[in-house]
């Protein structure tokens, strides 16, 4: 295959493309077998990821080679790629001194953009190439893709859908508009798209990985399976593609087979969170306890106002009987979530039993002050303040009508009694939780979990 540089400027989107995406093998072509032999290398070493290694053969060009436009657009695109931003934009603006309509310089001050956060400087960037060329492919699926990504659905079919009537097998704005039909339910046309970029492009991993998702969405777990199994055959590492099979896995109780592939993705970004949601939750459920906690420990690293992270964590810590640091762990979500009361009123279960029953007083006071106090959680978190008043607490619970609502102060109710000494209580309110049978909440495990050390309830009927 041979790639040409032509007056329109051809650089690393253009060999990614290629080398990358499609599984070619470029030539490309300047002025003189050397620079040929050496910018072959550089394809090579991007398709490697060895960015820096790749900038320093440019070192090794020719002046009048290293000179011209084609050659230091590449350049500033694989500097962007690096995250050197402020280089890039160094070349592309001074291209741009000389010739103020060069798209692809502006293309490069747009990646560097986005690089750097600056979605609306990004935009600034994108709207002068199409102002300059209307029919930029390049620049229409970026823009598409910053409205899709901002759900902003209709303008972002519109720019993929002027995309298309420019160049019809553009692989990016095939996958892309189906993604907007998908997000409409629109699942025939979606599929129809992604049909034909799969085609198309045999060797690209993503026409196959948007289907899968299609697939799944639609219940189709067999074929969304056989795609993305087909996009990792394409690649490996595929990080995403990785989470969705383990995540797919999941779903149809294949946990042992799913964990294989969520750990996989964790050896190739230790420190993205995604991955450790799911192997968290596999490990928790199948009763490696230990393996969660260190799971659930580097999600809350990871992304600590992800407060579901730190909730399970305080199951597991209870689980454990380690007390203060249950408590520390509730505070921990309270703190990220401090509209979730129910995290209050838990790191104080858990503030008791590690200590004296006064010891949460001063912050339960804290909390009063932001508690609605028409609520049932005002009712209970002023019960754990007071240490009295038990008895109003539970004739409002009797009247709660929300059944889910009522197993959570059930269980609060329960615990209270039982921090206090009185089994019997305790015994009779944990067993009215489970009468509920309202499952899903963090407080129907935990008095799961109560009952069995009780050796109470339907399962040790059983």
């Amino acid at each position: 295959m041979k790639i040409e540089f032509n007056g329109s400027g051809f650089f690393l989107r253009a060999i990614l493309l290629f080398f990358l995406v499609f599984g070619l093998s470029p030539v490309i072509w300047c002025q003189g077998n050397n620079t040929q032999v050496l910018l072959t290398e550089v394809a090579a070493r991007l398709a490697r990821k060895e960015y820096a290694s790749a900038l320093e053969l440019f070192d090794t060009l020719p002046a009048d080679q290293k000179a011209r436009v084609e050659i230091r657009l590449m350049q500033a695109s694989i500097l962007n790629t690096s995250g050197r931003t402020a280089d890039a934009k160094k070349i592309a603006n001074d291209i741009l001194s000389a010739d103020g309509k060069n798209t692809e310089a502006l293309m490069i001050l747009a990646d560097a953009a986005a690089v750097e956060g600056k979605e609306r400087e990004r935009r600034t960037f994108l709207d002068k190439v199409i102002a300059i060329e209307p029919n930029n492919v390049r620049a229409l699926n970026d823009l598409a893709n910053i409205n899709l990504k901002n759900q902003n659905l209709r303008v972002a079919a519109n720019y993929f859908d002027k995309a298309l009537a420019a160049e019809p097998n553009n692989g990016e704005a095939l996958v892309g508009r189906a993604t907007v039909y998908r997000y409409n339910r629109d699942q025939r046309n979606a599929e129809r798209l992604l049909n034909r970029a799969a085609s198309l492009y045999p060797n690209w991993a993503r026409p196959l990985h948007e289907r899968a998702r299609l697939y799944k969405g639609a219940g189709l777990y067999t074929d969304a399976l056989e795609d993305l199994k087909a996009a990792l055959s394409l690649e490996p590492d595929n990080y995403w593609a990785l989470v969705d099979c383990g995540q797919l896995l999941m779903e149809i109780r294949q946990l042992q087979e799913a964990l294989k592939y969520i750990n996989r993705a964790i050896e190739i970004e230790p420190n993205v969170f995604m991955a450790y949601v799911y192997s968290a939750a596999i490990k928790d459920e199948t009763g490696d306890y230990a393996g969660a906690e260190k799971d659930y420990l580097s999600l809350t690293k990871l992304k600590p106002d992800y407060y579901f992270g730190f909730e399970a964590l305080g199951v597991i810590k209870m689980r454990n009987k380690q007390w203060a640091a249950a408590r520390d762990a509730f505070l921990d979500a309270y703190k990220q979530a401090p509209k979730e009361y129910t995290y209050a009123l838990l790191a104080a279960v858990n503030w008791m039993r590690a200590g004296r029953q006064a010891d949460p007083k001063q912050f339960l006071a804290q909390v009063l002050r932001t508690v609605p106090k028409d609520t049932p959680e005002y009712l209970m978190i002023k019960l754990y303040y007071d240490l009295s008043g038990d008895s109003n607490v539970a004739a409002s619970i009797e009247n709660e009508k929300n059944i889910y609502i009522k197993s959570q102060m059930l269980y609060y109710l329960a615990s209270y009694y039982d921090v206090r000494g009185n089994k019997s209580l305790a015994d009779k309110y944990y067993l009215m939780v489970q009468d509920q049978n309202a499952s899903g909440s963090v407080e129907w495990r935990l008095n799961e979990i109560a009952l069995a050390e009780r050796g109470l309830g339907k399962k040790a009927e059983k």
